[in-house]
């Protein structure tokens, strides 16, 4: 592994000076460009395109507010990276960066518009042309992703590319219903999808645990059903104009029939149950159901959706559909009822003559309905998209049937799954690629998946970031893009890039530690951070009972979902067990080892001095002794010492321990030390 390897480490900032090699210089030759997606076509030629003082860009072709707002951005965020400052004009003809837009877009975003661009750099100067202002935004983020320094100073290499989206639908879903999220996190991370080429913003916005829209129609859903967070409808248009400015649509979710304990509190006569309804403090699948039976539910709903429609203007709504236990259908005698003397057999049957109605009355406000997995049966209209969630078997089945549909299964960021098992996940995979050329055109895309149980405001930004990006590029670039070695390397550099963009994924965790440990140098638990993980998949749940009102400020919060020093040792200790590693990766594995090792006697001290530390006391202990067993089996590695089965055996038990979750804290190094220590007693 190469300096190069280490340059933009997805670690944090104190532990970089002691544990990573010097970056590597910006000078030397890449074999590929850092891009994240990668483009379509890509052809590199020889020098650079310098950047300096005199730089500016000039539009020609169809004049749009989004391509000037575009523009602006553009320079800020460039300036940001470089310290220039850039002029906002140039005298005609005279810019070095000139910008063509052939055409206008569509007055409201659609799915399906064009958003190709070409981009052509020389060494005197840089051509974009699109046939829209999407693919001229788009263009300016493969311009700000390709800049770098060399030692002339800022530029970018000299480079053709032709480049267009696989899939329509390239979204990011964000759940404000369990943990409200401010407008400013919800801008920034506009801003993150922006930078690489998202362009859904799907907003959950009401679940059991809240309600977090205005509503005039129906003022309690806001009043009792959000504990006072929910953002007005002046806030919600000024999303929207904000996404739309940077080529993003905004489809909105309201969960239905279930999920709907907040839509409840206010309107208990939507219910299936005796009520009162209370907003809940847990989450998972709750009771509380809209009653399907009544009519005076669809009359509701029918003035809700105006509303709503009328509020976001974008062609598709979703209305959820998910996880309907049906107990409060089977307990209600009316219910059952009416189930029976419509020859309904079961609660599917109920909730699918739910969704039909719910359809109609969707499509009746000139929208179209979007809902989960559940909603799809066989007389399902054909003009519903179905978002699986369930995964490619469910997408597959959906697709054959004649409906549209987005994948999400395998996007689901807020599981803490490392970025390579989302990056191989793909829309087309597993059964969907058995699908005829006809169904695959009906799988628009998917979405990552951010569900906010066990998110705030203060650390949502690392769970999303940088993740998503390698979503973004299953779901941008050519599938055979898969090499996950150049995704990890690419995606280090935009991680940092996304910095210029006022994200928080790298800057939130040091804040956080040093209110845990109420230091300015929070070296220790830095370094502890570093080598742990919170809990893949639904694990951290059983691990620590959570609900709304818990404070999410412990290590397992602060740490990323992703250890990227973790990887890397990994990826150290698969060469050094495999006989291929360098005499330097051979010691760049033990000065981490050791310093992982003797980081506990440093770090002891001062845990017990807070009860947000105090947990930690038995994990430091344990990584030290696993740092020291890693140390003892590279010893006997490099000495060609081989260790007797009983004393590996013992080593493997020690470790089989270590591997057990501790204050919900995962020890990534169990797994690479486990490999030292079997390699250490083969002969």
């Amino acid at each position: 592994m190469t300096q190069r390897w280490f340059r933009s480490a997805l670690i944090l900032p104190f532990v970089c000076a002691t544990l990573l090699l010097p970056p590597a210089s910006f000078a030397q030759e890449q074999s590929s460009l850092d891009l994240m997606p990668q483009p379509a076509h890509l052809t590199q030629g020889e020098g650079r395109f310098l950047i300096d003082g005199s730089f500016t860009v000039e539009l020609s072709g169809y004049k749009d507010a989004r391509v000037e707002q575009g523009r602006q951005r553009f320079l800020a965020t460039l300036g940001r990276e470089t310290g220039i400052p850039f002029a906002a004009v140039s005298a005609a003809g005279k810019a070095s960066f000139l910008i063509t837009t052939a055409g206008p877009g569509e007055a409201v975003q659609r799915l399906g518009e064009d958003e190709s661009y070409r981009l052509v750099i020389t060494t005197s100067k840089v051509e974009l042309s699109a046939a829209n202002p999407l693919g001229v935004l788009h263009g300016l983020q493969t311009f700000l992703q390709l800049v770098r320094i060399t030692p002339q100073g800022f530029a970018v290499p000299v480079v053709s590319i032709d480049d267009q989206p696989r899939f329509p639908w390239r979204g990011l879903m964000i759940d404000v219903g369990r943990h409200f999220m401010p407008i400013p996190v919800i801008e920034r991370n506009l801003d993150g999808m922006e930078a690489t080429k998202l362009n859904v913003l799907h907003w959950h916005l009401s679940d059991d645990q809240g309600f977090r829209v205005e509503s005039k129609q129906a003022p309690l859903l806001q009043e009792k059903g959000s504990a006072g967070n929910y953002y007005t409808q002046a806030q919600i248009r000024g999303v929207i104009e904000y996404a739309r400015a940077r080529g993003i649509r905004v489809v909105p979710e309201f969960d239905m029939p279930c999920h709907t304990s907040s839509w409840l509190v206010g309107y208990p006569q939507l219910g299936s149950g005796p009520g009162p309804y209370e907003l809940p403090t847990k989450w998972g699948v709750l009771d509380a159901a809209m009653d399907p039976t009544r009519e005076t539910t669809y009359e509701f709903l029918d003035k809700f959706l105006g509303e709503m429609t009328a509020l976001f203007p974008d062609a598709y709504f979703h209305v959820g559909g998910d996880e309907c236990d049906g107990k409060e259908w089977d307990a209600n005698p009316r219910i059952q009822a009416f189930m029976k003397a419509h020859s309904m057999k079961d609660d599917a049957a109920l909730q699918s003559y739910f969704s039909g109605r719910v359809q109609k009355l969707v499509a009746g406000h000139h929208k179209i309905m979007m809902g989960w997995d559940e909603v799809l049966q066989p007389d399902t209209p054909r003009d519903v998209v179905i978002h699986s969630w369930r995964g490619p078997t469910a997408l597959a089945a959906a697709a054959r049937q004649g409906n549209r549909v987005l994948l999400s299964n395998g996007y689901y960021i807020d599981l803490n799954q490392p970025a390579s098992d989302h990056y191989l996940v793909d829309p087309l995979g597993g059964d969907g690629a058995s699908l005829s050329a006809e169904e695959k055109a009906r799988v628009l895309g998917g979405e990552a998946t951010m569900w906010s149980e066990l998110v705030t405001p203060e650390n949502i930004d690392s769970r999303i970031w940088p993740r998503t990006a390698a979503i973004a590029e299953r779901l941008w670039s050519a599938q055979d893009v898969r090499d996950v070695d150049s995704m990890y390397r690419r995606l280090a550099v935009v991680s940092q890039k996304l910095e210029h963009y006022g994200l928080e994924h790298n800057s939130s965790t040091v804040p956080m530690l040093r209110r845990m440990s109420g230091e300015l140098d929070p070296r220790g638990l830095e370094v502890l951070a570093t080598a742990v993980q919170p809990p893949e998949g639904y694990e951290r749940e059983g691990l620590h009972d959570y609900t709304t009102l818990s404070p999410l400020n412990r290590l397992v919060d602060a740490v990323p979902p992703e250890s990227e020093l973790a990887r890397q040792f990994s990826l150290l200790a698969g060469l050094i067990a495999a006989g291929k590693a360098t005499p330097e990766e051979w010691q760049k594995a033990q000065d981490w080892l050791q310093r992982w090792r003797d980081n506990d006697a440093k770090l002891q001290p001062r845990l017990a001095g807070s009860q947000l530390t105090a947990e930690l006391i038995p994990l430091s202990h344990s990584l030290a002794q696993v740092a020291d067993l890693g140390l003892q089996a590279l010893d006997d590695l490099k000495n060609h010492r081989t260790v007797s089965a009983e004393a590996r055996e013992k080593n493997l038990e020690l470790l089989k321990a270590a591997a057990k979750p501790q204050a919900v804290l995962v020890d990534k190094l169990v797994a690479p030390v486990e490999l030292l220590v079997r390699a250490s007693g083969t002969p």
